[in-house]
């Protein structure tokens, strides 16, 4: 989740403020009869569509690297961090690993049509609750040209027709990866533009205006971004916003496993917003594991930052209030010594971002505390902050990891793209029968599927 602002790219004409809302008014309507055409296919051509992608971008691999390189090299002249440049990526084996996710989410059941409740309501009045897509929706994201790949794929899976903004360093490899994708799924009879590439800000500001053909908006980046979308759009936002990440060790932790697990959720993939950013140590086994962590740490280049207490124990960087409401997104920790469980708890409930949350602990009644208490999205125990993932949680990938309590939480991934309908199958009932005591509702459950 990048905080960088969006400069605007070298290469694009600037667009009036009258032209900007006309193309997306029609970008909006197109997308909005391309969704309702989607939603009505069966999942086996949208499975062919899915197949249809990864045949595709197999076939051009070295054009989306040159893509992907151009994008590169222009992001380096301009002093892109090093993280960042590490998500914008797309190199062959990512290309590789977002074609895997593909045939991974095709084999998912498909999740439209599903029957979520059946109740007979009277003899002959049967009531079905069925999941159907959401429609449209419009998702701002990173420089990350593989989440370009499984946000469109995931949509296409779910029935949803999406308008897709990325960061601006990935320009030239999402236009290519957009042009791909339309043509891959027309090839099969889905819907065409049913995926739209946005590129600019001023595209971004004009779709906020869309509510009448948008659905729901997912924007991914910082907890101000994501504000600003929700204060200034009437459209339903699934807000994504820091990743604040703690990872809090007890004083029985496994010393060991706990150095590994530290080690993986601050290093494994800096950038990513599942990463540890502030790790806590109960002070009855600080002494012990600090050293330790500390040389595992920097052979990785972690640079560390530790309150007094951790000063105490190890050279380090002193942290400041600053430090636990930070989402560094690089390689760097803060560290914090807490005297007992509730602290902890206390700490990030008051810091986090109700993101993911880590305790290590030998001990399953000091886990189940925690777990019960901490108030986020992902609460772990004995394991890496980085599992929180839809592609880890076997969802097919996902579109972003919602902080919210509402409609979807955590990694969003299938699930978290659907809404559902009543079905209402009768056979000429009507009210006045059951208002004048005429006919009596039954409200029997049954175990049926809507048969249409």
């Amino acid at each position: 989740m990048t905080k960088r602002s969006e400069p605007r790219p070298k290469n694009s004409t600037p667009k009036s403020k009258e032209e900007t809302p006309m193309q997306m008014e029609q970008c909006g309507k197109i997308a909005r009869e391309a969704g309702i055409l989607l939603a009505a296919t069966d999942g086996q051509l949208r499975n062919a569509g899915l197949l249809a992608i990864a045949n595709a971008l197999e076939e051009n691999k070295e054009a989306l690297a040159a893509a992907n390189q151009v994008d590169m090299k222009r992001s380096q002249e301009e002093n892109l961090g090093a993280p960042l440049l590490k998500r914008l990526t797309f190199d062959i084996a990512k290309i590789n690993d977002v074609i895997q996710g593909i045939h991974s989410l095709m084999e998912l059941t498909d999740p439209l049509g599903a029957t979520k409740l059946s109740t007979e309501l009277d003899e002959g009045l049967d009531l079905y609750k069925v999941t159907c897509p959401i429609g449209v929706i419009g998702v701002i994201f990173e420089s990350r040209p593989d989440a370009f790949v499984q946000i469109s794929t995931l949509c296409l899976k779910s029935g949803n027709a999406v308008l897709l903004k990325g960061g601006r360093e990935a320009l030239e490899t999402n236009r290519l990866l957009a042009k791909i994708i339309n043509q891959a799924t027309a090839s099969v009879g889905l819907p065409k533009d049913w995926l739209q590439n946005l590129e600019t800000r001023e595209d971004v500001t004009a779709m906020l205006a869309l509510d009448h053909y948008i659905d729901l908006i997912i924007p991914r980046g910082s907890n101000s971004f994501v504000q600003y979308i929700m204060n200034n759009s009437n459209i339903p936002v699934m807000g994504h916003a820091d990743g604040i990440c703690h990872v809090y060790v007890h004083e029985d932790a496994d010393l060991a496993q706990a150095v590994a697990i530290i080690v993986d959720s601050k290093t494994q993939y800096v950038a990513a917003c599942n990463t540890l950013e502030t790790l806590l140590v109960n002070e009855k086994i600080a002494a012990a594991l600090l050293p330790q962590l500390k040389t595992a740490l920097e052979a990785k280049n972690v640079h560390i930052k530790g309150d007094a207490a951790t000063q105490a124990i190890i050279a380090v960087e002193a942290a400041t209030e600053i430090d636990w409401k930070t989402e560094y997104l690089d390689y760097i920790l803060s560290i914090k010594i807490v005297p007992d469980l509730n602290t902890a708890i206390n700490h990030i409930n008051t810091y986090g971002s109700g993101h993911t949350d880590v305790i290590l602990t030998t001990t399953e009644t000091t886990a189940q505390t925690f777990m019960t208490l901490v108030d986020s999205a992902g609460v772990f125990w004995n394991c890496s902050t980085r599992f929180s993932d839809g592609f880890r949680f076997g969802f097919g990938a996902e579109v972003g990891i919602s902080t919210s309590k509402l409609h979807a939480r955590g990694p969003v991934g299938l699930d978290g793209l659907l809404s559902y309908k009543y079905k209402l199958l009768g056979h000429g009932q009507c009210v006045a029968d059951y208002a004048s005591g005429k006919s009596q509702f039954t409200h029997v459950a049954k175990d049926s599927n809507c048969p249409i």
